[in-house]
């Protein structure tokens, strides 16, 4: 077995792993929490906009993780996952510290710069974009 199989093989368990994060608490602030109480809860951490900011994050999050699992369109969910968890950082989480339990940045981080590291890698071998990159020059890759 070569190094290729070993890259491919884990940018799928990466996009695997983030994609269902992601999809979880997409569907959480969907389903759980509804559109009325993620923007409620937006409203009281003062993001901007609300309605709209809690429509985009709980789009953006439930689609990017179904993108990221099947391995489609991975550069542009991945480049608008990463500014969702920018927008949780600096809203959010930013002057909380590090650890998650203080409220802190350490799951947007990671989660926020595992999608910004798909995005520039690409969803490798093992992904619906491989069939269709040759055909969309920004998903072509050298």
């Amino acid at each position: 077995m070569n190094s290729t199989f070993f890259r491919d093989i884990a940018i799928l368990l990466a996009r695997l792993g983030i994609g269902v994060i992601f999809l979880v608490h997409g569907l959480q602030k969907l389903i759980v929490n509804g559109y009325s109480g993620t923007k409620a809860g937006f409203e009281s951490m003062e993001v901007p906009a609300p309605p709209v900011s809690a429509f985009i994050a709980t789009w953006v999050e439930i689609l990017g993780g179904i993108s990221l699992i099947l391995g489609l369109l991975v550069p542009v969910f991945g480049v608008l996952l990463f500014l969702d968890m920018l927008g949780a950082y600096l809203f959010v989480h930013m002057g909380n510290g590090v650890y998650v339990n203080d409220g802190g940045w350490e799951l947007v981080g990671a989660l926020g710069l595992g999608s910004l590291l798909l995005a520039a890698v690409g969803a490798g071998a093992y992904s619906l974009d491989r069939f269709i990159a040759p055909k969309v020059p920004f998903m072509a890759r050298a």
